[in-house]
């Protein structure tokens, strides 16, 4: 048991200090303390020793150095039952300090407010994290509190052991101390390194997480998950009903809404297992989102739908009569969400159009894969086949080739001007893609589209795949190019009139 006769309050957060201060006054608690604490308590009446009085020296350098004195860490580190420690503290006139309440400057407030240079430096606190850490380390005799939501807790402690408090809740504070200073510490090195780091992939990464919330379960129910954030991100989404987002939804939110962004017109994507089912841009988005969905309402079903424009009521009652389980869009009219709210279970979100991503991240069983994100589009636009395609054909291919990058490797994307009437994903070999791209086009459109042009995510090694699509009407195909058959696949494309364009960059999506 930890008996509490003496205690140094310094805290930049002051919620609460003065009750704790009013309630250690109750058990006789000596109080030390340090300058703007020590005359916000003073000024309630509450006797106070300045921690430069009990030192015997000042504070100086602008208060950058207060608490660095043996007096204080003496106090602190002493282990109460080693006779050799005890007899030091008796001969060097120390007397032990039994608590620790501080927290420390506010380094990522005076971030996010815009400081200049040396105001941020100013933040840096030295005292208070050597001081916390010292305490923490001597856990078995001292308690240390970092956060004003501990107070409560340590004084139903006090109460409950006479004026003491005990081993097992001291160990908890103790770890609360290094959670703290390891992100302050990881957040005053990642403002460091953003002034001269210049690599796109760092020698070292250190990431640091935030719980968001506990999910119902992974992938699949049997598996535990939960989601997190960068802690150095701002949580952006708002959901207004349905149920708790699951891990799936997730990831297919993020692949809907970062497609759907990539379109400055108004834009529909609906998507089901982190595939585009359909996609389309048109005049506004309730003509967007019937484009979109006529190109495969099958697979539309318990899926993802996302756009980049405000949803109005309109658009609501058509939707409602699916079902779908997230709608993700920059914001809504109040009407649209009273139609929404006729089925309960269907989650509504609102998340902001700028997307920002820094690394992607795939795993392994003994870390991460890093890579920069897949954000380019093209290095080229070279037409090589005898037929040039047209300007209808060529701003259709553009489109297609913006979906294709969200499309699972090996991707293959039949298009009709601004909408997508066809889509095979995921298969081992390009020409199974198109083969699933042309039953899709097939099952959903009894008519068939004219004219019609074919993105692809990679290379086609052989020309079998150019067969297929000729025969499904396809006039003109973008791909990036580079493979040894590259000739043949040209000299095909020649054969049949079709129109082929070569961009020298893939992308590939696993």
């Amino acid at each position: 048991m930890i008996k509490i006769g003496r205690a140094i309050l310094s805290v930049s957060d002051k919620t609460g200090i003065v009750e704790l201060a009013e309630f250690l006054q109750k058990y006789n608690v000596e109080i030390l303390s340090t300058g703007g604490t020590s005359r916000a308590l003073k000024e309630k009446g509450i006797p106070v020793k300045d921690v430069s009085e009990f030192t015997g020296f000042p504070e100086i350098l602008d208060g950058r150095v207060k608490t660095l004195h043996p007096r204080i860490y003496g106090g602190i580190l002493a282990i109460r039952d080693n006779k050799e420690h005890q007899k030091q503290m008796k001969e060097n006139g120390l007397v032990p300090v039994d608590l620790i309440v501080c927290n420390l400057y506010p380094f990522e407030e005076t971030l996010k407010k815009g400081a200049e240079h040396e105001e941020i430096i100013e933040n840096i606190d030295i005292g208070g994290p050597t001081m916390i850490r010292a305490a923490s380390k001597n856990y078995k005799h001292v308690c240390v509190l970092v956060q004003p939501e501990l107070y409560g807790e340590f004084k139903k402690e006090m109460e409950s052991n006479g004026g003491g408090v005990g081993e097992e809740f001291a160990f908890r504070c103790a770890r609360e101390v290094f959670r703290h200073t390891s992100k302050y510490d990881f957040a005053i090195a990642s403002y460091f390194s953003g002034r001269i780091e210049k690599k796109e992939l760092p020698d070292e990464m250190d990431l640091r997480l935030v719980k968001v919330q506990d999910l119902r379960y992974g992938e699949n129910p049997h598996q535990s998950a939960g989601w997190y954030r960068f802690a150095d991100k701002q949580f952006a989404r708002e959901q207004f009903q349905g149920k708790e987002l699951s891990f799936n939804n997730l990831l297919d939110m993020e692949s809907t809404y970062t497609l759907v962004n990539r379109f400055s017109s108004p834009a529909c994507v609906i998507t089901k297992h982190t595939n585009p089912c359909g996609a389309a841009v048109a005049g506004d988005i309730f003509a967007a989102y019937e484009k979109a969905l006529e190109t495969d309402p099958l697979s539309a079903f318990g899926g993802i739908a996302g756009f980049n424009r405000k949803v109005d009521a309109k658009l609501a009652e058509k939707m409602i009569e699916r079902f779908y389980e997230v709608i993700i869009a920059p914001d809504y009219e109040d009407e649209a969400l009273k139609v929404f709210k006729k089925k309960e279970n269907l989650r509504i979100i609102k998340s902001p159009a700028e997307i920002v991503q820094d690394y992607d991240f795939k795993t392994l069983n003994d870390g991460l894969l890093v890579q920069t994100p897949d954000d380019k589009e093209f290095e080229k636009m070279d037409a090589v086949t005898a037929r040039k395609p047209d300007e209808k054909e060529m701003s259709a291919l553009k489109f297609g080739w913006t979906v294709c990058k969200f499309v699972k490797s090996n991707a293959i994307v039949i298009v009709n001007g601004t909408q997508t009437v066809g889509i095979g994903a995921g298969q081992m070999s390009r020409f199974d893609s198109a083969r699933v791209a042309v039953m899709k086009m097939n099952d959903n459109f009894k008519e068939k589209p004219a004219p019609l042009v074919v993105a692809s995510d990679a290379f086609f090694p052989f020309p079998d795949s150019i067969d297929v699509l000729r025969e499904a009407g396809v006039t003109a195909i973008i791909q990036p190019g580079g493979a040894m058959k590259d000739k043949e696949v040209i000299s095909a494309c020649d054969k049949h009139g079709i129109a082929m364009v070569l961009t020298g960059m893939r992308h590939f999506r696993h």
